[in-house]
């Protein structure tokens, strides 16, 4: 059986990210993000060959796959969180003019006092197409954020939900899954050299 490889990689820095500010799907990346993405050190090296490339609609994604000098299909299942009336605001904003509301967002997957999708809902969603991946056999690389690489990575190893907060992912990151149909396996490679 042919299994599948896939590749979730974190997109670029934006301003948003940069300022812990809730994102939305027109967040550029900023001028730091776009070098990074550019340089030849970076992560483009140790994507491999792949057989299809995604990317979340969100802007920064496409233009970090851009950056590689991959073409992604649009693939809505890895978009970002929707964060209701949150989107555009920072934590630090949220944590004075709503503290209850953060905490039960912060303490609680389920919850999104926002107005948006929950944590829970994002890793329902992401799950789903992680599912849908298994068994495809094909060398996949996907641009998208770090939330959904921290529930996908959860969700394939099967970790309880509340775990999504100890997985840290940064930008152009890369964390690779591999499957032979039954189930995830992370796997982690040394950098290649080059």
């Amino acid at each position: 059986m042919t299994g599948t490889s896939l590749r979730l990689v974190a997109h670029a820095h934006t301003a948003a990210l940069r300022r812990a500010r809730f994102g939305g799907t027109d967040d550029d990346l900023d001028e730091g993000g776009r070098r990074a993405a550019r340089a030849g050190s970076g992560p483009r090296g140790q994507l491999g060959v792949n057989d299809v490339c995604l990317a979340s609609p969100a802007a920064a994604a496409r233009q970090t796959a851009d950056a590689f000098g991959l073409l992604p299909t649009i693939e809505a299942a890895l978009a970002d969180c929707d964060y209701g009336d949150w989107s555009g605001r920072s934590l630090e904003e949220i944590a004075v003019a709503r503290p209850q509301a953060l905490h039960e967002w912060l303490a609680t997957p389920d919850s999104a006092p926002h107005g948006g999708e929950s944590v829970a809902a994002v890793r329902d969603r992401v799950g789903r197409w992680l599912d849908e991946q298994r068994e495809v056999g094909h060398r996949i690389v996907a641009v998208t954020h770090p939330l959904v690489i921290r529930v996908a990575v959860v969700h394939a190893l099967d970790l309880p939900m509340a775990t999504y907060r100890r997985v840290d992912v940064e930008p152009l990151a890369i964390v690779r899954l591999t499957s032979q149909g039954e189930r995830w396996q992370l796997r982690l490679s040394p950098p290649r050299a080059g």
